[in-house]
């Protein structure tokens, strides 16, 4: 799976609050504090809550099709800390020969691959290429088409 932008996470991104959202609740309920007053005045910050080390965070955009069976689909942004040592089961965004690619880091016979969600890729033997690990897949932010 190849990419086409890389791009740079900010170091100290603006703050942009969103509010928090709030339960529903019932509204006839007499005597008793509204839950949602505990929820009055935050907010959420997609930065903290996705970005755990801004200096090595990076985001990428997604194209092809080969990580569609682990909800990874074309046009998702990827949200990589190259700061997390891969472990077998982490996704990884890696080159492969010089290629970017995102796959799954498995063991398969004691012996390191990169793998697909999709059966029509084979597993790549990372230890007979040259591969370089650039950071694990922490979040997918997928848009619906609306």
């Amino acid at each position: 799976m190849a990419h086409d932008t890389l791009i740079p996470a900010h170091r100290e991104p603006p703050l942009l609050p969103l509010p928090f959202p709030l339960p529903l609740t019932r509204a006839d309920l007499l005597g008793f504090p509204s839950p949602a007053q505990d929820y009055e005045g935050r907010t959420l910050d997609l930065n903290e809550r996705l970005v755990k080390r801004s200096a090595s965070t990076f985001f990428m955009m997604v194209t092809g099709d080969s990580m569609e069976a682990l909800g990874i689909q074309e046009g998702d942004l990827l949200v990589v800390d190259s700061s997390i040592d891969p472990r077998p089961g982490h996704i990884l965004v890696a080159t492969v020969e010089g290629e970017l690619v995102v796959k799954r880091y498995e063991l398969l016979g004691n012996r390191p691959y990169l793998t697909s969600g999709n059966p029509r890729y084979r597993p790549i033997p990372a230890a007979d290429l040259e591969c370089q690990a650039w950071g694990v897949v922490r979040a997918v932010i997928h848009d619906y088409p609306v």
